[in-house]
């Protein structure tokens, strides 16, 4: 394993500063966002950038973990559903140009009219399955995070997934925090879905009790994304876990906490991860 970050953060940046910046404070790994307008548009990049990109890697010891091609392919309209697979379709041929094996983006949201059940068996299979098939013909794996907004919500919503689309090249971008505030252990969903683990998000997730006990579980507020190790996961079970079923890839970073600025908190957490792998 080896510690990353996600550049969604920084996508403004020139990619070779934050690729320089990785290099000097120790991160191996980059989960490069390549969404329009950022500093690896899969929309435009041409041969000169990635020639250019590849030799920066290279220089500073740095590795592409993955594409962050985060996308909605069910849930919103004809026309956008189109557009994102189409933005997809170019981020799996700008990882095949990178020579990055893996892709991450999101498992769209529920169909109007369907719950997350039916929209992953009419829906997201007809959409998902050919870029599945076309990202094979690269060996790219496509990783979708569980946002639990997302028709991932729950482990029950993962097994339909792969049960309707068991290319073997599908799995998790796993982020354990979109689990933890829902009540669902982390540790035993790595065991059961230890052959689906191509990714890793680290960020944890804080709880106010004292809200939740005011407002209930269905109310907002009392819980939000934090740096790992200043929420409630068990990062030392979580890290043992993913060594114990043989995970070796990226731990990346995904810093969604107001309370610290985005380069400290990158380095904070890298201190902290770093301790653990």
């Amino acid at each position: 394993m080896y510690i990353g970050v996600l550049t969604a953060p920084v996508r403004e940046k020139p990619l070779s500063e934050v690729i320089t910046w990785a290099s000097s404070n120790n991160i191996a790994g980059l989960e490069v966002d390549v969404s329009s307008g950022s500093h690896l548009d899969a929309t435009t990049a041409g041969e000169v950038v990635v020639e250019n990109t590849l030799d920066l890697l290279k220089k500073h010891n740095v590795k592409i973990s993955a594409l962050a091609a985060y996308t909605v392919l069910t849930g919103t309209t004809t026309e956008k559903i189109e557009t994102n697979r189409r933005f997809l379709e170019r981020a799996i041929a700008l990882a095949a140009r990178l020579g990055v094996d893996t892709i991450c983006t999101l498992g769209g949201f529920p169909s109007a009219g369907k719950d997350r059940f039916r929209t992953i068996k009419e829906d997201l299979v007809y959409i998902l399955k050919p870029l599945l098939e076309r990202a094979q013909q690269h060996n790219i794996r496509i990783a979708l995070e569980n946002w639990y907004a997302t028709n991932l919500q729950n482990l029950d919503h993962w097994v339909a997934l792969f049960e309707s689309l068991p290319n073997e090249n599908l799995g998790l971008n796993f982020d354990p925090s979109h689990l933890a505030w829902q009540g669902i252990d982390p540790i035993g969903a790595i065991y059961e879905f230890r052959d689906r683990i191509f990714h890793f998000h680290a960020k944890d997730v804080t709880i106010n009790a004292s809200l939740r006990s005011r407002r209930g579980i269905l109310g907002e507020g009392w819980w939000r994304y934090v740096l790992p190790g200043y929420g409630v996961l068990p990062w030392g079970e979580i890290i043992g876990a993913l060594r114990d079923i043989g995970y070796n890839g990226a731990i990346s970073i995904e810093h969604e906490d107001r309370a610290f600025p985005i380069e400290e908190g990158f380095i904070r957490s890298s201190r902290f991860l770093s301790e653990l792998i």
